[in-house]
Protein backbone atom coordinates (compact mmCIF):
# COMPACT_ATOMS: atom_id res chain seq x y z
CA UNK A 1 0.00 0.00 0.00
CA UNK A 2 1.20 3.51 -0.81
CA UNK A 3 -0.24 6.17 0.93
CA UNK A 4 1.88 9.28 -0.74
CA UNK A 5 1.14 11.40 1.75
CA UNK A 6 4.01 14.05 3.48
CA UNK A 7 5.96 12.27 6.57
CA UNK A 8 6.87 15.63 8.14
CA UNK A 9 8.03 13.51 11.35
CA UNK A 10 11.72 13.44 11.99
CA UNK A 11 13.68 11.94 14.65
CA UNK A 12 16.41 14.29 16.33
CA UNK A 13 16.26 15.74 12.55
CA UNK A 14 16.19 12.61 10.81
CA UNK A 15 13.23 12.19 8.55
CA UNK A 16 11.15 9.57 9.59
CA UNK A 17 10.04 8.16 6.15
CA UNK A 18 10.10 9.53 2.72
CA UNK A 19 13.74 9.93 2.42
CA UNK A 20 16.09 8.59 0.39
CA UNK A 21 19.33 9.27 2.74
CA UNK A 22 18.79 8.08 6.58
CA UNK A 23 21.77 8.41 9.51
CA UNK A 24 21.51 7.11 12.87
CA UNK A 25 21.81 9.25 15.42
CA UNK A 26 24.53 8.55 18.20
CA UNK A 27 22.33 7.64 21.18
CA UNK A 28 19.52 5.18 18.91
CA UNK A 29 21.28 1.80 19.87
CA UNK A 30 20.46 -0.82 17.59
CA UNK A 31 18.50 0.70 14.17
CA UNK A 32 16.86 -1.20 11.47
CA UNK A 33 14.74 -0.07 8.78
CA UNK A 34 13.78 -1.27 5.24
CA UNK A 35 10.66 -0.73 2.87
CA UNK A 36 6.77 -1.25 3.50
CA UNK A 37 3.73 0.04 1.75
CA UNK A 38 5.24 1.92 -0.41
CA UNK A 39 7.74 3.89 2.19
CA UNK A 40 10.13 2.83 4.73
CA UNK A 41 10.43 1.52 8.15
CA UNK A 42 12.52 2.37 10.96
CA UNK A 43 12.79 0.51 14.40
CA UNK A 44 15.31 2.30 16.68
CA UNK A 45 16.05 -0.14 19.47
CA UNK A 46 17.73 0.68 23.27
CA UNK A 47 19.09 -2.34 25.32
CA UNK A 48 18.81 -4.65 22.63
CA UNK A 49 22.26 -6.85 21.14
CA UNK A 50 23.14 -6.71 18.22
CA UNK A 51 23.13 -10.53 17.47
CA UNK A 52 19.71 -10.26 17.28
CA UNK A 53 19.53 -7.69 14.52
CA UNK A 54 18.85 -10.03 12.02
CA UNK A 55 15.68 -11.76 13.85
CA UNK A 56 14.42 -9.19 14.40
CA UNK A 57 14.74 -7.41 10.59
CA UNK A 58 12.99 -10.76 9.40
CA UNK A 59 10.74 -10.95 12.14
CA UNK A 60 9.30 -6.87 11.30
CA UNK A 61 9.18 -7.65 7.49
CA UNK A 62 7.38 -10.77 7.80
CA UNK A 63 4.61 -8.94 10.16
CA UNK A 64 4.69 -5.67 7.99
CA UNK A 65 4.38 -7.75 4.87
CA UNK A 66 1.35 -9.11 6.25
CA UNK A 67 -0.52 -5.76 7.21
CA UNK A 68 0.73 -4.65 3.37
CA UNK A 69 -1.18 -8.00 1.80
CA UNK A 70 -4.28 -7.10 3.96
CA UNK A 71 -4.68 -3.14 3.57
CA UNK A 72 -2.82 -2.48 0.24
CA UNK A 73 -5.35 -1.06 -2.75
CA UNK A 74 -1.83 -1.50 -5.04
CA UNK A 75 -1.78 -5.28 -4.70
CA UNK A 76 -4.71 -6.81 -6.87
CA UNK A 77 -4.45 -10.07 -4.32
CA UNK A 78 -5.02 -8.23 -1.25
CA UNK A 79 -7.87 -8.66 1.46
CA UNK A 80 -8.65 -5.34 0.78
CA UNK A 81 -8.37 -5.17 -3.22
CA UNK A 82 -10.88 -8.19 -3.32
CA UNK A 83 -13.30 -6.59 -1.08
CA UNK A 84 -12.87 -3.36 -3.39
CA UNK A 85 -13.29 -5.64 -6.34
CA UNK A 86 -16.26 -7.31 -5.62
CA UNK A 87 -19.57 -5.80 -6.76
CA UNK A 88 -22.32 -7.68 -4.52
CA UNK A 89 -23.49 -6.74 -0.81
CA UNK A 90 -22.68 -10.38 0.63
CA UNK A 91 -20.35 -10.15 3.83
CA UNK A 92 -16.68 -10.98 3.41
CA UNK A 93 -14.82 -12.09 6.05
CA UNK A 94 -12.28 -9.96 7.32
CA UNK A 95 -9.96 -10.07 10.49
CA UNK A 96 -10.42 -8.86 13.72
CA UNK A 97 -7.32 -6.12 13.28
CA UNK A 98 -8.89 -4.42 10.04
CA UNK A 99 -12.33 -4.44 11.46
CA UNK A 100 -10.69 -2.12 14.24
CA UNK A 101 -9.19 -0.09 11.51
CA UNK A 102 -12.64 0.60 9.73
CA UNK A 103 -14.33 1.05 12.86
CA UNK A 104 -11.93 4.09 14.13
CA UNK A 105 -12.09 5.07 10.77
CA UNK A 106 -15.44 5.29 10.47
CA UNK A 107 -15.92 6.86 13.97
CA UNK A 108 -12.74 10.05 13.30
CA UNK A 109 -15.02 10.42 9.93
CA UNK A 110 -18.39 10.89 11.69
CA UNK A 111 -16.73 13.37 14.08
CA UNK A 112 -15.05 15.20 11.23
CA UNK A 113 -17.88 15.24 9.66
CA UNK A 114 -16.89 13.31 6.25
CA UNK A 115 -13.77 15.30 6.08
CA UNK A 116 -11.96 11.87 7.04
CA UNK A 117 -13.25 9.10 4.70
CA UNK A 118 -12.14 5.84 3.80
CA UNK A 119 -14.44 5.47 1.11
CA UNK A 120 -12.97 8.66 -0.94
CA UNK A 121 -10.98 5.89 -3.19
CA UNK A 122 -12.65 6.78 -6.48
CA UNK A 123 -11.67 10.25 -6.36
CA UNK A 124 -8.40 9.46 -4.71
CA UNK A 125 -7.46 7.39 -7.67
CA UNK A 126 -9.43 9.66 -10.50
CA UNK A 127 -6.40 12.67 -9.03
CA UNK A 128 -4.00 10.23 -9.85
CA UNK A 129 -2.49 9.77 -6.52
CA UNK A 130 -4.19 5.91 -6.42
CA UNK A 131 -2.94 3.15 -8.01
CA UNK A 132 -4.47 4.60 -11.64
CA UNK A 133 -1.90 6.88 -12.86
CA UNK A 134 -2.32 10.67 -12.92
CA UNK A 135 -4.89 12.21 -14.80
CA UNK A 136 -3.39 14.28 -18.57
CA UNK A 137 -6.09 16.97 -17.92
CA UNK A 138 -8.46 18.66 -15.14
CA UNK A 139 -11.23 15.97 -14.63
CA UNK A 140 -14.47 17.10 -15.56
CA UNK A 141 -17.17 17.88 -12.66
CA UNK A 142 -19.31 15.56 -14.28
CA UNK A 143 -16.31 12.90 -14.08
CA UNK A 144 -16.01 13.73 -10.45
CA UNK A 145 -19.65 13.79 -9.49
CA UNK A 146 -19.70 10.31 -11.10
CA UNK A 147 -16.59 9.35 -8.90
CA UNK A 148 -18.69 11.43 -6.05
CA UNK A 149 -21.91 8.67 -6.76
CA UNK A 150 -19.49 5.92 -5.67
CA UNK A 151 -18.66 7.13 -2.31
CA UNK A 152 -19.85 7.42 1.01
CA UNK A 153 -19.20 5.83 4.42
CA UNK A 154 -22.61 5.14 5.32
CA UNK A 155 -22.42 2.47 2.96
CA UNK A 156 -19.77 0.06 4.56
CA UNK A 157 -20.79 -1.28 7.93
CA UNK A 158 -18.45 -3.98 9.62
CA UNK A 159 -20.29 -7.08 11.81
CA UNK A 160 -19.18 -8.89 14.14
CA UNK A 161 -20.36 -12.65 14.75
CA UNK A 162 -19.56 -15.56 16.82
CA UNK A 163 -17.04 -17.01 13.74
CA UNK A 164 -15.19 -13.31 13.02
CA UNK A 165 -15.72 -10.00 11.37
CA UNK A 166 -16.87 -9.49 8.38
CA UNK A 167 -17.01 -6.35 6.00
CA UNK A 168 -20.25 -5.64 3.84
CA UNK A 169 -21.18 -2.65 1.26
CA UNK A 170 -24.71 -1.81 -0.16
CA UNK A 171 -23.16 0.39 -3.26
CA UNK A 172 -21.32 -2.12 -5.48
CA UNK A 173 -18.52 0.27 -6.49
CA UNK A 174 -17.62 1.70 -3.17
CA UNK A 175 -13.74 1.29 -3.19
CA UNK A 176 -12.22 1.14 0.22
CA UNK A 177 -8.79 3.28 0.76
CA UNK A 178 -6.88 2.51 3.91
CA UNK A 179 -3.58 4.60 3.02
CA UNK A 180 -5.01 7.51 5.13
CA UNK A 181 -4.46 4.90 8.33
CA UNK A 182 -2.13 2.24 7.05
CA UNK A 183 0.76 3.77 8.25
CA UNK A 184 -0.75 4.50 11.84
CA UNK A 185 -1.81 1.10 12.04
CA UNK A 186 1.46 -0.78 10.78
CA UNK A 187 3.30 1.11 13.23
CA UNK A 188 1.33 -0.15 15.95
CA UNK A 189 1.82 -3.19 14.88
CA UNK A 190 5.48 -2.95 15.41
CA UNK A 191 5.08 -1.76 18.64
CA UNK A 192 2.96 -4.95 19.85
CA UNK A 193 5.80 -7.35 17.89
CA UNK A 194 8.37 -5.54 20.04
CA UNK A 195 6.49 -5.91 23.22
CA UNK A 196 5.94 -10.01 21.91
CA UNK A 197 10.03 -9.83 22.16
CA UNK A 198 10.04 -8.28 24.76
CA UNK A 199 11.68 -5.36 24.25
CA UNK A 200 10.28 -2.02 26.07
CA UNK A 201 12.82 0.74 24.64
CA UNK A 202 12.26 1.42 21.26
CA UNK A 203 10.96 3.72 18.64
CA UNK A 204 9.17 2.73 15.57
CA UNK A 205 7.97 4.43 12.63
CA UNK A 206 5.98 3.47 9.03
CA UNK A 207 6.37 6.08 6.61
CA UNK A 208 4.88 9.42 8.49
CA UNK A 209 3.67 7.87 11.63
CA UNK A 210 5.86 7.27 14.66
CA UNK A 211 5.27 5.70 18.26
CA UNK A 212 7.99 5.31 21.19
CA UNK A 213 7.79 3.67 24.61
CA UNK A 214 10.66 3.74 26.89
CA UNK A 215 13.67 5.55 26.28
CA UNK A 216 16.68 5.75 24.05
CA UNK A 217 20.63 4.18 24.38
CA UNK A 218 21.55 7.56 26.03
CA UNK A 219 18.49 6.37 29.05
CA UNK A 220 16.97 9.38 27.71
CA UNK A 221 13.07 10.31 26.62
CA UNK A 222 12.69 9.94 22.59
CA UNK A 223 12.30 13.08 21.16
CA UNK A 224 10.72 13.10 17.79
CA UNK A 225 10.58 16.86 15.10
CA UNK A 226 8.03 18.18 13.32
CA UNK A 227 9.49 19.41 9.93
CA UNK A 228 8.77 23.03 8.63
CA UNK A 229 7.43 23.53 5.55
CA UNK A 230 10.47 23.60 3.99
CA UNK A 231 12.37 21.25 1.25
CA UNK A 232 15.11 21.21 3.47
CA UNK A 233 14.75 18.14 5.10
CA UNK A 234 16.20 18.83 8.72
CA UNK A 235 14.77 22.17 9.26
CA UNK A 236 12.62 21.71 12.94
CA UNK A 237 9.51 23.37 13.51
CA UNK A 238 9.11 21.88 17.24
CA UNK A 239 10.06 19.04 19.46
CA UNK A 240 8.34 17.31 21.30
CA UNK A 241 8.64 14.39 23.61
CA UNK A 242 6.15 11.71 22.78
CA UNK A 243 5.51 9.66 26.28
CA UNK A 244 4.97 6.71 24.75
CA UNK A 245 2.14 8.03 22.46
CA UNK A 246 1.79 8.01 18.58
CA UNK A 247 2.38 10.94 15.99
CA UNK A 248 1.41 11.81 12.36
CA UNK A 249 1.59 14.65 10.20
CA UNK A 250 -0.51 15.27 6.91
CA UNK A 251 0.84 18.03 4.66
CA UNK A 252 0.19 19.73 1.44
CA UNK A 253 3.53 21.21 0.22
CA UNK A 254 5.69 18.55 -1.04
CA UNK A 255 3.23 15.54 -2.04
CA UNK A 256 1.59 17.33 -5.60
CA UNK A 257 1.84 17.82 -9.59
CA UNK A 258 0.94 20.48 -11.61
CA UNK A 259 -1.95 19.77 -13.94
CA UNK A 260 -2.92 22.09 -16.51
CA UNK A 261 -1.45 25.50 -14.31
CA UNK A 262 -2.73 23.90 -11.13
CA UNK A 263 -1.05 23.05 -8.31
CA UNK A 264 -2.75 19.51 -7.50
CA UNK A 265 -2.48 18.28 -3.47
CA UNK A 266 -2.96 14.38 -2.59
CA UNK A 267 -5.56 15.52 0.02
CA UNK A 268 -8.57 15.44 -1.44
CA UNK A 269 -12.00 17.20 0.07
CA UNK A 270 -15.14 14.29 -0.06
CA UNK A 271 -17.07 16.74 0.10
CA UNK A 272 -16.09 18.80 -2.82
CA UNK A 273 -14.17 16.04 -5.28
CA UNK A 274 -11.79 18.29 -5.07
CA UNK A 275 -7.69 18.54 -4.06
CA UNK A 276 -8.05 21.06 -1.06
CA UNK A 277 -6.61 24.46 -1.96
CA UNK A 278 -6.62 26.14 1.21
CA UNK A 279 -3.85 27.37 3.46
CA UNK A 280 -3.46 25.00 6.24
CA UNK A 281 -0.25 23.34 5.38
CA UNK A 282 0.72 20.66 7.87
CA UNK A 283 -1.67 19.15 10.67
CA UNK A 284 0.63 16.73 13.27
CA UNK A 285 -2.08 14.82 15.87
CA UNK A 286 -0.17 12.96 19.29
CA UNK A 287 -2.70 10.51 19.92
CA UNK A 288 -2.41 7.09 22.01
CA UNK A 289 -2.41 5.37 18.84
CA UNK A 290 -0.72 5.73 15.91
CA UNK A 291 -3.27 4.81 13.83
CA UNK A 292 -5.64 7.43 15.54
CA UNK A 293 -3.28 10.04 15.30
CA UNK A 294 -3.15 8.74 11.17
CA UNK A 295 -6.80 9.42 10.94
CA UNK A 296 -7.12 12.51 12.64
CA UNK A 297 -4.33 14.53 11.09
CA UNK A 298 -6.15 13.95 7.49
CA UNK A 299 -9.09 14.85 8.46
CA UNK A 300 -7.75 18.19 9.88
CA UNK A 301 -5.46 18.68 7.00
CA UNK A 302 -9.28 18.67 4.67
CA UNK A 303 -11.27 20.86 7.21
CA UNK A 304 -8.71 23.78 7.04
CA UNK A 305 -7.29 25.69 10.36
CA UNK A 306 -10.28 27.38 11.74
CA UNK A 307 -12.38 24.44 11.27
CA UNK A 308 -9.01 22.44 12.61
CA UNK A 309 -8.94 24.30 15.79
CA UNK A 310 -12.73 23.90 16.47
CA UNK A 311 -12.64 20.28 16.19
CA UNK A 312 -9.25 20.09 18.30
CA UNK A 313 -10.65 21.81 21.13
CA UNK A 314 -14.46 20.12 20.86
CA UNK A 315 -12.42 16.29 21.02
CA UNK A 316 -9.10 17.49 23.08
CA UNK A 317 -7.22 16.42 20.51
CA UNK A 318 -3.13 16.87 20.91
CA UNK A 319 -2.63 18.97 17.57
CA UNK A 320 0.12 21.25 15.77
CA UNK A 321 -1.45 23.10 13.13
CA UNK A 322 1.30 24.80 10.35
CA UNK A 323 -0.60 27.59 8.20
CA UNK A 324 0.82 29.80 5.26
CA UNK A 325 0.16 33.36 5.87
CA UNK A 326 1.65 36.84 4.21
CA UNK A 327 4.59 36.63 6.51
CA UNK A 328 5.22 32.84 6.06
CA UNK A 329 4.14 30.69 8.20
CA UNK A 330 2.19 30.58 11.40
CA UNK A 331 1.35 27.91 14.29
CA UNK A 332 -0.70 26.73 16.50
CA UNK A 333 -1.41 23.98 18.77
CA UNK A 334 -3.72 23.26 21.62
CA UNK A 335 -3.63 22.83 25.23
CA UNK A 336 -3.38 18.83 24.86
CA UNK A 337 -0.52 19.65 22.55
CA UNK A 338 1.25 21.78 25.03
CA UNK A 339 2.18 18.91 27.41
CA UNK A 340 4.05 17.01 24.87
CA UNK A 341 6.13 19.76 23.49
CA UNK A 342 9.84 20.26 24.48
CA UNK A 343 10.79 23.00 21.68
CA UNK A 344 8.71 25.34 19.20
CA UNK A 345 10.69 27.12 16.70
CA UNK A 346 7.74 29.76 16.06
CA UNK A 347 5.26 31.99 18.97
CA UNK A 348 2.10 30.04 18.69
CA UNK A 349 -1.13 31.87 17.83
Amino acid sequence: MKKRVLAAVMLLGLLAAGCDRQQTPADSGLVLAGKTMGTQWRVSLAGVATGRQEELRAKIQQRLDKDDHELSTWKKDSVLSRFNQSHDSLAQPISPEMADIIIISLRIGRLTQGAMDITVGPLVNLWGFGPDKQPEHTPSQAEINRAKAQTGQQHLQVTERADGAYLQKDLPGLYVDLSTVGEGFATDDLARLMEEEGIHNYLVSVGGAVLTRGHNAAGKAWRVAIQKPTDKENAVQALVDLQGHGISTSGSYRNYYELDGRRVSHVIDPQTGQPIEHRLVSATVIATTALEADGWDTGLMVLGTEKAKALALREKLAVYLITKDKEGFSSWMSPQFRAFLLQDASAPR
